[in-house]
């Protein structure tokens, strides 16, 4: 979405999108799977899909430096100068083996960057546990196996055949 989306949004009366690490924050707070299945499948679209395909599948390997990321965290107010990562997911694949090969390090790592110092505070900060593969050790529960059930995934992350 961008920014004239949530704009127009605000200015309708709607609240904004639900952020990733706002659904996030509900997985690790709700008190039991099946709270925690309800939040997944309530906030269900293909950018999470991405993302959390991005968290938990061993298959897809970052090319980014694990650890701290050295950004600027965008604290302007919500919903005004923002990015938001359900949009921005659609370019993850630059940062992943495979994605893009004519990026170098640097530029891959700093478009990753300028990425982080688009999104809300909170949004990077669950990117860089997305990259890190770190989800669950930050958020309670929000483990491979829950996301597999929430989305009818296999063991190898895709839709279950039949």
């Amino acid at each position: 979405m961008t920014r004239s989306g949530i704009n127009a949004l605000a200015e309708s009366g709607r609240a904004l999108p639900m952020l990733m690490d706002e659904i996030a924050t509900k997985v690790n707070n709700a008190k039991d799977k099946t709270r925690k299945l309800k939040v997944l499948k309530e906030n269900d679209s293909v950018a999470l899909r991405q993302v959390l395909k991005g968290a938990f599948d061993p298959n897809i390997e970052w090319l980014i430096p694990d650890g701290d990321v050295p950004y600027t965290p965008n604290d302007a107010p919500l919903g005004t100068d923002h990015n938001i990562l359900s949009q921005d997911a659609r370019r993850l694949y630059l940062f992943t083996k495979g994605g893009d090969n004519t990026l170098s390090s640097l530029k891959r790592e700093t478009i990753f960057i300028q990425m982080l110092e688009g999104l809300s505070a909170g949004e990077a900060e669950f990117l860089v546990t997305v990259v890190n593969k770190k989800v669950n050790n930050k958020y309670k529960g929000f483990t491979a196996n829950l996301v597999k059930e929430a989305f009818d995934w296999d063991d190898n992350f895709m839709k279950k055949e039949g």
